[in-house]
């Protein structure tokens, strides 16, 4: 009674449909043809790919810097809009997210239609740069990235270097601004896009994300439960957010998968003679893994030095790039220079030039840092860190030594920002069983804590749900039906050792 009487006085106003948030509509950026070419487009996908500029729409969307108190700092939010071209059956807005943490969405929705087109059929792909990336608001941390440590294994004394300068980066980095990095979480990331929601007029929006973007959804559908209608994730991120345990969990899949590729080798001796079983396979790289650690070798003809950290990377490669690093390791056993072996020159030998003037920033590394450590419940001292790597390196003689030895959260001096998990509404987990960037486990472990429904991809490629036709024709299926399946194709094992083409390998291949 006392409210509708306030209400009546118009003492308390009615929220209207003019209160929604309003996005600003302008003109897009332009991009040039060798922008374009540094993005990944050959020639003959460019006229595609210029026709979907063409029907993309792009605006701002202003949204509080902090969102307990609304009236406060405001920012700026870049998204774009590719409008579905089936409008008489439209289903909604798709919202996308390619992961990270600091990774650019702005031109997301176009790299799906170039995948299969009937994704955006029914649905306005709505893509956008979280805040603190692309052309959104955005902060710069002082200083760059951290030097890499020297060839050959890590001391405990260069390791305390590392962590003193990390506590010293990682405070003048918070530091710098605090008001706008301490809400570089995800949770205000899934707050602005219910706000985009808002503005698009939608009263519900769907979410495609992968990687670092399902942890995304996960806040995104506990946060506004009511406001989602479909979601699916691809390569599930760690449900609680813990840097020491994402790096634990990662070793013990990337070893997990280098013995697959190990057995893989050993079935190919007569290529690469490293032995007939997975065991004498693993046996000889630790043995070359520590030869290199032990007296590193430089070329004259392209600037490398290899170490024992690069025999980890090759042994640390997802299964399409397998016939390429196993080619590498072969060359390293009998390499003395001066100058680089064949393959290992084609891989490292034409480093990318610097990018044409234009090109949009893809990622991050202040946001990527801060929503990291923004939300980091693990420990950050240097013992605990110092020790699991010693750890790792005896229980994962091969791989253990990319592992990281410090705290990447060490001397952040924000308050840590958790977010309560729940059930509810329509959800699509896809998991990979070798993958090691997302390691399966997490899959589950989500399923455990917010529901959904688990799809297995039988690979180890991350975000490979999007990239092979048989599995984003059932992405695809299940946004316009709802209707999904327990399994999805994934991307092969090679059968042959020929050399692929580089231009077709993962983004997580060598380099």
């Amino acid at each position: 009674m006392i409210l509708r009487t306030l209400l009546t006085l118009g003492l308390l106003a009615a929220p209207t449909v003019a209160e929604r948030p309003a996005i600003t509509w302008q003109e897009c950026p332009a991009y040039s043809d060798d922008v374009l070419r540094w993005m990944g487009l050959d020639d003959d996908r460019l006229p595609k790919y210029r026709e979907l500029l063409g029907r993309t729409e792009c605006g701002t969307l202003t949204v509080p810097q902090n969102y307990a108190d609304p009236g406060g700092k405001q920012i700026t939010i870049a998204l774009t809009r590719l409008k579905a071209t089936d409008q008489e059956h439209r289903l909604g807005s798709l919202a996308v997210n390619p992961g990270g943490p600091g990774g650019s969405g702005y031109l997301m929705p176009l790299d799906l239609a170039m995948t299969d087109a009937k994704l955006n059929a029914r649905y306005d792909l709505i893509g956008f740069d979280p805040r603190g990336v692309g052309y959104s608001t955005k902060a710069r941390c002082p200083g760059g990235k951290p030097a890499p440590a020297p060839p050959g294994p890590v001391s405990e004394e260069l390791a305390r270097k590392v962590y003193d300068q990390t506590v010293t980066d990682n405070q003048a980095c918070a530091q710098s601004d605090p008001g706008f990095i301490g809400q570089l979480t995800t949770a205000n990331v899934a707050r602005d896009i219910d706000r985009i929601r808002s503005a698009l007029g939608e009263p519900k929006i769907s979410f495609l994300g992968v990687s670092w973007g399902t942890w995304l959804g996960v806040v995104l559908r506990s946060l506004f439960p009511a406001k989602v209608h479909r979601m699916w994730l691809d390569s599930m991120a760690l449900p609680t957010p813990r840097m020491d345990v994402f790096t634990e969990v990662r070793a013990m899949a990337t070893d997990r998968d280098f013995q697959r590729m190990a057995k893989w080798i050993a079935e190919r001796n007569d290529v690469y003679g490293f032995g007939t079983t997975k065991g004498q396979v693993a046996s000889a790289l630790t043995g070359l893994r520590k030869a290199y650690d032990a007296k590193p070798l430089t070329f004259t003809d392209i600037d490398l030095t290899v170490d024992g950290r690069l025999i980890a990377e090759a042994a640390s490669q997802p299964s399409p790039a397998w016939p390429e690093a196993a080619q590498v390791l072969k060359e390293l056993v009998d390499a003395t220079g001066p100058t680089a072996p064949p393959t290992i020159k084609k891989i490292f030998g034409n480093r990318p030039s610097s990018p044409p003037a234009g090109v949009p920033e893809r990622g991050n590394q202040t946001a990527n840092v801060a929503f990291f450590c923004n939300e980091d419940q693990g420990a950050r001292t240097f013992d605990s860190a110092w020790n699991a790597y010693r750890e790792r390196l005896e229980r994962y003689p091969v791989t253990g030594e990319i592992t990281s030895f410090f705290p990447p959260c060490a001397g952040w001096p924000l308050p840590v920002q958790t977010t309560r998990l729940r059930h509810g509404g329509s959800l699509v987990l896809s998991g990979h069983l070798y993958e090691s960037p997302s390691p399966y486990e997490w899959t589950l472990q989500t399923r455990a804590a917010v529901g959904g429904h688990v799809v297995t991809v039988d690979d180890d490629v991350h975000g490979s749900a999007l990239g092979v036709p048989g599995c984003f024709t059932k992405v695809i299926g299940y946004f316009e039906t709802g209707r999904v399946t327990a399994t999805c194709p994934g991307v092969p094992v090679p059968d042959s050792t020929e050399l692929p083409d580089r231009s077709e390998l993962s983004t997580t291949a060598i380099q």
